[in-house]
């Protein structure tokens, strides 16, 4: 035999906490969700469903509708759902045959809902609609039918799986109550389920492989002597064994003693010591499971492999069957992630490839610029970059960190250097975080500019220092008394307001402030030189009632205290 039909491979899409781990959990009998860092899954995971589980599930459905499955089981692929997740997704999405949309019934879609339609669409995949959490319907009895329930659910029922079917519609999708429907070809089956209680998960897995029959009939064959082509999910130490590699392979043969080519800065060019597979329904990254040995693994599997020289191994790179003539082919692949480049912006670190692909998309979708991503350990170096990019923009000197270690030396230098280090086990809770840290430091800027601009200071405009009459005024100036900061607004000795500082400048740089006995450049708004304002002329920053009773007489110096009363003189004049 020279080849084999391989299990579909089945992506589960969706937004954060509709459920879409719960679903798999249910199946697999597991409590992965519940050690997930939030509870949201943060890294692609593989759960192979062999068939004799699905038919157990299904409780001999598949026998009594004389339902013939030409393939071994399902393999399922668990997305993270955030809309961060493109890059992840479009990934699980590259080499999944069929698709999952997981949607709260009860809020419908959501932003992350409308990024994996986004994914749907571009691949072409076929997919249903798991509408989850059936078992929140107010008055919903589970396991029962739905001519079971009392009128109001139903109705209750109704009402929210046809605001979903509306809302699919919206966005040019044909799609029914998967019992409705003649021709799944034409229309896409909405089936209503429940994680908790394993309400309609049979009629999921039955769509399912209608799909598979329907959709994929002649492309599940995979030639038994192709080489192999995986995608690393993570790279760990395991006791015996040494550094070892979590894979899926989604296409060929992997077999113990072949030439594989690993990701790494420099690819790793190994030999394969052993293949562990986990046993029927083990999540691969569930630690508490046990492993078999296995001579040769064929797609589409979840795989351990054991090799020697894996320490430096990228976690989301490619691992394929192959030597040294792959080689550059991956360092490309790579290099199509982690980046360095001399832009003023913030520095990424992850864990792995694809978390970095996340975290950059979402980046760019807020506008905000990256210096460099890359994943692994951070280091000082990663510290340093961040203190070079703060000199020229302190809401960028930062550094994001997503479930990487951080070393302690690197820790004490951005501590020395106040240098934030924003990290979380949750990608979009770091964006989160950053963009409320700069909230906070650009309204602490605009309190300390607030607060300086109601300071008391008295200027006077320099002979033949008039370097732009208007739009806006620049002129030279000396300090007499007081402090001047940008945002100040100015009076004459009139009384009469006749403009607002908008910059302080001193030998060509800005300054945050200007005092007694400094000469300095100001840009004025809304000043015409020789109209409101002369050479020569004595200028006083014009303070309101709320900023003179503001001010406290102990802070003051003698000179400013005597600036009040001038002011105050002026005011009432």
């Amino acid at each position: 035999m020279t080849d084999h039909t391989r299990e579909p491979i089945i992506s589960v899409l969706g937004h954060v906490d509709h459920g879409k781990t719960t679903i798999l959990d249910y199946i697999r009998k597991s409590v992965v969700a519940s050690r997930e860092a939030g509870g949201i899954t943060q890294h692609i995971g593989a759960t192979d469903i062999p068939l004799e589980v699905i038919e157990e599930i299904c409780e001999g459905l598949v026998k009594r509708e004389n339902i013939k499955i030409p393939m071994r089981g399902l393999l399922f692929i668990d997305t993270p759902g955030h809309a961060a997740f493109t890059n992840l997704r479009k990934r699980g999405g590259s080499v999944a045959d069929l698709a999952i949309l997981v949607v709260d019934v009860n809020e419908g879609l959501k932003p992350q809902t409308e990024e994996s339609i986004e994914i749907l669409k571009g691949y072409k995949t076929p997919f249903v609609v798991a509408a989850n959490k059936l078992d929140r319907v107010p008055g919903w009895q589970a396991n029962a039918t739905l001519k079971n329930q009392t009128p109001r659910t139903i109705d209750e029922y109704n009402k929210r799986v046809y605001n979903l079917i509306g809302e699919l519609g919206i966005r040019g999708f044909d799609c029914d109550i998967y019992t409705n429907i003649q021709d799944f070809r034409k229309t896409i089956a909405v089936i209503p389920v429940s994680g908790k209680t394993g309400d309609g998960m049979k009629e999921l897995l039955m769509m399912l492989i209608g799909l598979a029959q329907t959709f994929l009939k002649g492309k599940l064959t995979v030639g038994l002597n192709s080489p192999a082509k995986g995608t690393i999910l993570e790279v760990k130490e395991t006791k015996g064994l040494g550094t070892t590699l979590d894979a899926i392979i989604y296409d060929g043969t992997i077999r113990v003693n072949d030439e594989i080519v690993v990701a790494s800065r420099n690819p790793v060019v190994t030999k394969v010591k052993a293949l562990l597979r986990p046993r029927a329904l083990d999540e691969m990254r569930d630690p508490k499971k046990q492993f078999k040995s296995v001579r040769t693994v064929y797609a589409a599997s979840g795989v351990k492999i054991v090799a020697q020289g894996l320490d430096a191994a990228m976690p989301g790179g490619p691992v394929y069957v192959g030597g040294k003539e792959l080689v550059d082919q991956v360092k490309r692949e790579i290099g199509e992630v982690e980046f360095a480049s001399d832009d003023v912006g913030v520095i990424v670190k992850a864990d792995t490839l694809g978390s970095l692909e996340a975290m950059v998309k979402i980046l760019d979708g807020e506008g905000i610029r990256v210096r460099r991503g890359s994943i692994g350990k951070l280091t000082k170096q990663d510290v340093i970059e961040a203190s070079v990019v703060a000199k020229e923009n302190r809401y960028l000197g930062v550094v994001l960190v997503f479930n990487a270690p951080v070393l302690p030396d690197a820790r004490a230098l951005a501590q020395d250097h106040a240098i934030p280090l924003i990290e979380n086990k949750v990608i979009y809770s770091i964006i989160d975080e950053y963009k409320n840290w700069v909230e906070k430091q650009r309204e602490y800027e605009r309190l300390q500019i607030s607060k300086c601009a109601s300071n008391p200071a008295k200027v006077v405009i320099l002979p033949n220092h008039i370097f732009r009459q208007s739009k806006p005024a620049i002129v030279g100036v000396e300090v007499l008394s007081g402090i001047l900061c940008p945002g100040a607004r100015l009076m004459g000795s009139d009384g009469k307001i006749c403009g607002k500082v908008k910059a302080i400048q001193m030998r060509g740089e800005s300054l945050e402030k200007a005092e007694k006995g400094d000469k300095v450049a100001l840009s004025i708004d809304d000043m015409i030189v020789g109209k409101n304002a002369c050479e020569e002329d004595i200028l006083y920053t014009f303070l309101s009632n709320d900023d003179l009773g503001r001010l406290n007489p102990d802070d003051l110096t003698d000179d400013e205290k005597q600036l009040v009363r001038e002011i105050k003189k002026m005011k009432k004049a």
